[in-house]
């Protein structure tokens, strides 16, 4: 068994950002909390998204109060305040140095090294998810009826639409830039080849889909099955015409979250009943991080120097070395 530092908190893990080798906690409350014990008050109400900011310093969060927040240590920044709306969904960009989150139907882009910068996006329905591509110029927003490209930095464009019908709402774009996938309300993926937006059709799920995470360059991880399910993005076509590998299932539990370390080496998969495993790609050697049964894992993610950060949906959470398992 890997050693494991535990916190329980007294509301729901939104999200675990890692921070400068920690990790800080978004929680349901409003609060975010680091492992060392600081925290910050951040908002009136829920934390719906989090993100580390670009310049590495601090968290950016989102909440049901309408506010975008930079907190540090000691210190919280309002960002943008807009009353009586949520942001949930948040994105952000070290290369470019950009922020964009989304309330309602508008998709917002702030500068982080230039506080008077502002750029919004207008949609026909709201926008469920952003993600900035490998070099933070082009940002996807997830909609209704498929995902919406803008450039970032220009204020009078008309977006390139990759249209798929459905509800779509979580974005993922592959590390070289080339493939952009989508997870949609019923228990499938879309993705498009970037070049000729070309579909690519990736179902097969029995449950939603509400975690996704490229392991290096070569495979996408996904939830929503018995297993993590990883499909292939080696060669021009990404997956088309592939199948999907699934591994570590199990019958008695969907796996709700996957994350990866930053070179693809090891994928970490919390399950709905509260148990983490972690498998390392190349010898498929699986082990087991938390075997307590619990509630449901929400929020998961890999720390520098090899530590699993986990959080659940009773605000159990904890820390797991997983070079000691």
């Amino acid at each position: 068994m890997a050693h494991a530092m535990n916190f329980a908190f007294e509301a729901y893990v939104t999200e675990i950002v890692a921070d400068g080798g920690h990790a800080a906690y978004a929680l349901g409350d409003g609060s975010l909390v680091w492992d060392d014990g600081a925290r910050a008050e951040a908002h009136d109400g829920a934390i719906l998204c989090a993100a580390r900011h670009p310049s590495g310093d601090g968290v950016i969060t989102g909440g049901d109060d309408g506010r975008l927040v930079w907190s540090r240590r000691g210190e919280t920044q309002v960002l943008a305040d807009l009353p009586r709306r949520w942001i949930d969904s948040l994105t952000v960009s070290v290369a470019s140095g950009l922020i964009a989150f989304s309330s309602g139907r508008d998709a917002h882009v702030l500068d982080a090294k230039a506080g008077e910068f502002r750029r919004v996006f207008a949609h026909e329905a709201s926008v469920a998810a952003l993600a900035f591509d490998p070099k933070g110029r082009r940002l996807a927003a997830a909609t209704y009826g498929g995902v919406a490209l803008w450039y970032a930095r220009i204020a009078e464009q008309k977006p390139v639409m990759l249209r798929w019908a459905g509800s779509h709402v979580g974005l993922i774009f592959s590390p070289d830039g080339r493939f952009l996938v989508s997870s949609m309300q019923e228990s499938a993926l879309h993705g498009w080849r970037l070049a000729d937006a070309k579909d690519m059709r990736m179902g097969g799920y029995p449950a939603k889909i509400r975690s996704l995470a490229f392991l290096g360059d070569a495979w996408l991880a996904t939830s929503g099955a018995n297993g993590a399910v990883l499909w292939p993005f080696v060669g021009a076509n990404g997956p088309m015409g592939k199948q999907a590998m699934e591994i570590g299932w199990d019958e008695t539990a969907l796996v709700t979250r996957v994350a990866g370390d930053a070179r693809g080496h090891h994928l970490v998969v919390g399950l709905d009943d509260g148990r983490i495993w972690a498998c390392h790609l190349a010898s498929e050697k699986r082990v087991t991080l938390k075997a307590e049964k619990g509630a449901s894992i929400c929020a998961l993610a890999v720390l520098a120097g090899g530590v699993a950060a986990w959080g659940d949906e009773d605000g159990g959470a904890g820390l797991i070395d997983m070079a000691s398992a």
